[in-house]
């Protein structure tokens, strides 16, 4: 069976901190030194990381308190703005490998290290939508995640 993948190219490091930049701006959204402070915290995260794990890496680097509620201010902009994506089963985030670039995704979440492996199908998230279609649902944004165990903790 054939898969149908969305190709695109992934910034990273400074370029994707410039990428989310242009993403929130292009929404009217300013780009400032607490919004850069926590995204650049959020993409050098090597797994979906929770509000409170930005706040304390974010207040240790500014050397001044960063309260929890201010980062998921941020967060759900980022959310809103597709700067970042929320990942549900662990309650916690991970910024967008390409902002600004709308389509669904998968993620593979492992239930042992924590790390989550997005994956693009397009068919497969094309296909939830057409289910939902079908049965007269408009869905906004539809969260595949599939639990497990990754291949380096099998």
């Amino acid at each position: 069976m054939a898969s149908h993948h969305h190709h695109h190219i992934e910034p990273t490091g400074a370029n994707l901190a410039d990428a989310a930049r242009r993403t929130l701006e292009a929404r009217d959204e300013q780009w400032t030194p607490m919004r850069a402070a926590i995204f650049d915290s959020l993409a050098g995260q090597d797994k979906p990381a929770s509000a409170y794990d930005i706040a304390d890496a974010v207040s240790k680097a500014r050397g001044k308190r960063v309260a929890p509620n201010s980062v998921y201010r941020i967060l759900d902009l980022f959310v809103s703005s597709n700067v970042a994506v929320r990942v549900e089963s662990v309650n916690a985030y991970i910024a967008n490998a390409h902002p600004g670039c709308q389509h669904d995704c998968i993620f593979l979440v492992c239930r042992r290290c924590r790390e989550a492996t997005h994956v693009d199908n397009d068919r497969v998230t094309g296909d939830v939508r057409a289910v939902a279609a079908q049965q007269g649902f408009h869905a906004e944004r539809p969260v595949i995640e599939i639990l497990g165990t990754c291949a380096k903790c099998a």
